[in-house]
């Protein structure tokens, strides 16, 4: 299976424990390729991503959904110590905006 329209989401890395570039897939968090250059070690995660999904096809598994084709709603749930909880409100109220916009402007920072 070649993934001809690969849309999943990779990232490749220093490692230097492994004294070479590492690629990643994030839908595939176990998986990894290490190689001397960035680009060969795109090549080989990527390579690899398509031969666990044909392997996963070919035993009647789900492939997973890519992450940039996921439709996201915009809204989670994050659980915090209320002492923190409290902390945040005030910090909000001083700077004269809601909890949620001082919140999203510290995740997206």
């Amino acid at each position: 299976m070649n993934l001809k329209n690969d849309r999943y989401t990779y990232r490749v890395t220093w490692s230097e424990e492994d004294g070479e570039y590492v690629g990643f897939c994030a839908e595939f968090p176990s998986l990894s390729w290490l190689s001397r250059t960035p680009e060969a070690a795109l090549k080989g995660i990527r390579k690899t991503v398509s031969e666990v999904c044909q392997d996963m096809v070919a035993s009647g598994e789900d492939v997973p959904e890519p992450l940039s084709c996921k439709r996201y709603s915009g809204k989670f749930m994050v659980r915090i110590p209320p002492e923190t909880h409290r902390k945040l409100a005030v910090q909000a109220a001083e700077c004269g905006v809601s909890l949620n916009r001082l919140a999203s402007s510290k995740l997206s920072g």
